[in-house]
């Protein structure tokens, strides 16, 4: 049987000299791959008792909305500004070259709920640590953070200290 890893493509020299793309579509593609992913982020949950899974556009949809519904959970979906079409809360993050906003609906997350985010990659943890500010000024209590890869190079678990982080796969480069 085929390792998780196995079905990530790896690009060299994408987007730039020096880097390793690793390509999440490669696993959505292929039915075992994808079925092995959403298996394995969703073992990382087990014996956690929490309320409501909150996922980043567009590929933490993709990962956390299966396992929402395999753990009968509701499922909040973080977006990019402007495109929920209720009243929202947002919050601004750095990018490599500039920044960016997410939101979530005001009435997502009730006080004292208990949150188990879900995504695609740890990278810089810029994203993440946004999304825990939104879920937290709602009342939110972030109990875990799960995602399917972890570039270790770009040090994004260090912005994420006194958070439960998982991944699935850990890469040692950017």
């Amino acid at each position: 049987m085929k390792k998780l890893e196995d079905y990530v493509r790896s690009i060299p020299d994408f987007p730039e000299p020096g880097i390793i793309f690793r390509d999440v579509t490669s696993i959505l593609q292929d039915k075992d791959g994808l079925k092995l992913a959403i298996d394995q982020m969703q073992v990382l949950l087990d014996g956690l008792e929490f309320d409501i899974i909150a996922g980043p556009e567009s590929r933490g949809f993709i990962f956390g909305v299966p396992i929402a519904y395999n753990l009968n959970k509701a499922f909040v979906p973080i977006r990019k500004k402007g495109k929920l079409p209720c009243e929202t809360i947002s919050m601004d993050y750095d990018l490599e070259y500039g920044k960016a906003t997410v939101e979530m609906h005001k009435d997502a997350i009730k006080p004292g709920q208990k949150v188990v985010i879900i995504d695609d990659l740890i990278a810089t943890g810029g994203t993440l640590v946004a999304i825990i500010k939104l879920i937290e000024m709602l009342g939110g209590e972030v109990l875990k953070i799960v995602s399917l890869m972890e570039l270790k190079g770009l040090n994004g678990r260090d912005k994420l200290v006194g958070y439960d982080v998982e991944a699935v796969i850990q890469y040692e480069g950017k």
